[in-house]
C-alpha cells in the first residue's frame, strides 16, 4: 500500500444486535468476488477489534478517489463496525458503547502511527455532484457508517 494518510469508517449494514465478525464479513466479500475481506479492521458489538486485510496490500473498502485523485483503497485504512441498521433495516447509528470506545482508541492509535490527515465516513467519499466542495446528504451514494465520522473524530487527528 502507498503511504497511509486516511481512515475510512464503515458499517457492516447488519441489523442492530446481530454479532458477526471478520469470518462472516470475509465470506460476504468472497461471495462478491473479493480475494479476502476488504476492511483492515472489524469492531464487533463487544468492542473486540479483529484484524482483517493486511495493511501491506491495497484495501478493498472504498474505491472513491480522495483529494490526491487516487483511490482511497491505495492510501487508507478501512475500519468497519458491526451494525448500521436498526431492527427494521433502516440506516441508524447502532454502535454499542464498547464499539464507540474501541473505535476511538483504534483511531487514536493509528493516527499516532501514521500521518493521518483525514478520518471520513464512507458516505463522505461520495461524489460532490453540485461541485460546491461539500458532499451533502442528498449526494451520499450510501448512508454508511450511519453517523458523522468526519465530525466525531476530527479532534483525534495529529496535525
Amino acid at each position: 500500500m502507498n503511504k497511509i494518510d486516511s481512515i475510512i469508517i464503515h458499517c457492516s449494514a447488519t441489523k442492530d444486535g446481530l454479532d458477526i465478525g471478520k469470518k462472516e464479513i470475509t465470506q460476504m466479500h468472497l461471495q462478491r468476488g473479493f480475494s479476502t475481506i476488504g476492511y483492515n479492521y472489524v469492531i464487533r458489538l463487544d468492542g473486540t477489534i479483529e484484524v482483517g486485510r493486511s495493511l501491506t496490500i491495497d484495501g478493498a473498502h472504498c474505491n472513491s478517489k480522495g483529494f490526491s485523485g487516487v483511490s482511497y483503497n491505495k492510501h487508507s485504512i478501512g475500519i468497519c463496525y458491526v451494525g448500521g441498521l436498526d431492527a427494521h433495516g433502516k440506516a441508524a447509528d447502532t454502535r454499542t458503547p464498547a464499539q464507540k470506545e474501541a473505535l476511538a482508541n483504534l483511531i487514536k492509535k493509528l493516527c499516532s502511527k501514521y500521518q493521518i490527515v483525514e478520518v471520513l465516513g464512507h458516505r463522505d467519499t461520495s461524489p460532490d455532484l453540485d461541485g460546491d466542495g461539500i458532499v451533502e446528504p442528498n449526494e451520499w451514494t450510501k448512508m454508511c457508517p450511519c453517523f458523522d465520522a468526519k465530525k466525531e473524530y476530527s479532534d483525534l487527528l495529529v496535525v
